[in-house]
């Protein structure tokens, strides 16, 4: 057998690093909030004007007002398909490598925004955002982790993942105030076009750059102790073989859980703070602050929780944060009323938290479970929980119609990054017949 390299070449961190571009790219999910609030139906004496969806917007030539309910529908699609398409994205990936994927995932999120832009209409941005551009997240970011997690050992898994995925969550730092800009500049319809040619641009240059190591490569291992039992698996599970177990079911139910809390806080982001900073004309006006500090939260979330999920346990790190996710989710209500901007960010900045932080986790649990060979598409199906949580942003916007306030859609989330919780402690990673 092939010796292990002493360190992991720079060629590796190269890989890590374009991933990371792209992932900037794809990320364009998390700026939803910014389009949402051009779109949304105006509040009038704490109600949404329901009356007033269908009608025309009068600053948006061509645009009309949407409910928050329909303006969930497309965040939503966007993101059960996105989670659909992660498992062929992950076989693509898996068979014919990165740059495959993560330049069909690019020209198909570009595209999308494009037929968003130039379609003016509810129709349009369901087709463009929600179908398209689900696609393209989903082949696209189906592709940079795990050929970066081929280069590097698991003792830097969760630290690599973050690296990589920090991109996805960080691309509203800048896409928020970016897409902001071009509203006022181009409008609705400039915004999505313009964003879309410079996402086509840089997936294929950054695309070009992924690869996975030559035969034989194996990467640093890390230190163990003599007679020490392995934590990790020191199997390649295959993805037929991963559904036979139930910790399968158990990380897609981590996942659920770990990702419906956060995007309840990234989709109604801009809104929040329009409700909560009503003292504040200037925050109000560019409710895009918001979620681009969630971004930088978010991106960090990521990376952070990787590191030290390499150093106290993938299940420690998993429980830490969401059990003070879930304090903030139940003191939410109360920190809106208050008008706290402080208490805002810092209760929204949590929530950005664990939500990126399950993103870097969720693909070392699956390395470290199932091991890292069939990785891209082993991860699609465990991406399934990504999806399936959907229900949380189209819940919270039917309960914000009905009753015109997010306070139940906030305590349910708590309670099920509870539930989660307990669940993460029970679960251990399978092992073989032979083990």
């Amino acid at each position: 057998m092939t010796a292990p390299v002493a360190k992991v070449p720079g060629k590796a961190w190269r890989v890590v690093f374009s991933g990371t571009a792209i992932n900037l790219c794809l990320g364009i999910l998390y700026a939803w909030s910014v389009w949402v609030k051009h779109m949304k139906v105006p509040m009038q004496e704490g109600k949404l004007m329901l009356e007033m969806a269908g009608q025309p917007i009068p600053q948006f030539p061509g645009w009309e007002y949407l409910t928050a309910a329909q303006c969930s529908t497309p965040f939503s699609l966007c993101v059960i398909i996105f989670a659909l398409l992660m498992i062929p994205g992950g076989r693509i990936q898996d068979k014919l490598g990165p740059k495959v994927g993560a330049i069909t995932g690019g020209l198909f999120l570009a595209l999308g925004c494009i037929i968003a832009g130039l379609s003016k209409s509810y129709a349009g941005l369901i087709i463009g955002f929600g179908i398209f551009g689900g696609i393209g997240m989903g082949i696209g970011y189906a592709a940079p982790t795990p050929a970066a997690l081929k280069w590097f050992g698991p003792h830097q898994r969760g630290l690599v993942a973050g690296l990589v995925v920090s991109g996805y969550g960080g691309a509203a730092l800048y896409i928020s105030p970016l897409a902001e800009f071009l509203i006022r500049a181009t409008g609705l319809t400039g915004s999505f076009i313009w964003l879309g040619i410079w996402f086509a641009a840089v997936t294929i240059i950054a695309g070009l750059m992924l690869a996975w190591p030559e035969p034989g490569y194996v990467p640093p291992a890390p230190p163990v102790a003599a007679g020490a039992k392995p934590a990790l698996t020191i199997i390649d599970w295959a993805p037929s073989e991963i559904v036979k177990t139930w910790q399968f079911y158990a990380l897609v139910w981590l996942f659920i859980v770990t990702t419906q809390s956060g995007l309840l806080i990234i989709a109604n982001a801009a809104p929040i703070l329009g409700k909560a900073a009503k003292g504040s004309p200037f925050l109000v006006a560019n409710a895009w602050i918001l979620a681009s500090y969630g971004g930088l939260v978010n991106a960090a979330g990521r990376i952070g929780t990787g590191k030290y999920s390499d150093i106290i346990g993938r299940d420690n790190a998993y429980t830490l944060n969401c059990l003070v996710s879930a304090a903030c989710l139940f003191l939410m209500p109360w920190v809106i009323g208050s008008g706290s901007i402080f208490l805002l960010f810092l209760a929204v900045g949590i929530a950005y938290w664990q939500y990126g932080g399950g993103l870097s986790l969720m693909p070392s649990y699956t390395a470290d479970f199932y091991g890292p060979k069939n990785l891209g598409m082993n991860y699609g199906l465990v991406f399934l929980g990504w999806g399936i949580r959907f229900f949380m942003t189209r819940l919270a916007g039917t309960i914000e119609d009905i009753t015109g306030k997010l306070t139940w859609a906030f305590i349910l989330s708590a309670i099920v990054l509870i539930i989660g919780v307990i669940v993460c402690r029970v679960t251990k990673r399978p092992m073989a017949a032979h083990e």
